[in-house]
């Protein structure tokens, strides 16, 4: 019984299930984030039609599409990998605020939920880190 509490209230500030958990959300996060991005590197690569897409921050409909592009697929490679992973973070943080405050400014909470839920994610992944079982680990050689 003692063990089952000990397990229950455990923080796990130095647990090895934050390192598994840390794992999971990488890849389940980069990997959601991906089936987004997928959409629109087709949009912007494998399409003969012209790009229209949104320019929420006024530098065209091409170069907006590329930025979102380069975060919700590349990013989120980064992500699955534990490969610069607070830069790919960062980088997909911003692109759902972006979605979140000005995309969707005007739309109500209902539709900036979903961005602010992820971006809420990847400000938890920009604080923590990777974890232990990430590239970004091995590469630092971090014997935590």
């Amino acid at each position: 019984m003692k063990l089952i509490i000990s397990y229950i209230f455990n923080p796990g500030a130095h647990s090895k299930n934050v390192d598994i958990a840390l794992l999971i959300l990488r890849i389940v996060i980069g990997v959601f984030m991906l089936t987004h991005g997928a959409g629109k590197f087709e949009k912007l690569f494998l399409s003969d039609e012209p790009i229209q897409f949104a320019d929420p921050l006024g530098i065209g409909a091409v170069a907006s599409l590329i930025l979102v592009v380069f975060a919700e697929v590349f990013c989120s490679l980064l992500l699955i990998l534990g490969l610069g992973t607070r830069i790919g973070a960062i980088t997909l943080f911003i692109n759902m605020l972006i979605i979140a405050f000005i995309v969707h400014m005007n739309d109500g909470f209902g539709r900036q939920e979903f961005a602010l839920l992820y971006g809420l994610v990847y400000l938890t992944i920009i604080l923590i880190g990777a974890g232990r079982y990430s590239l970004d680990h091995l590469i630092t050689n971090n014997k935590k």
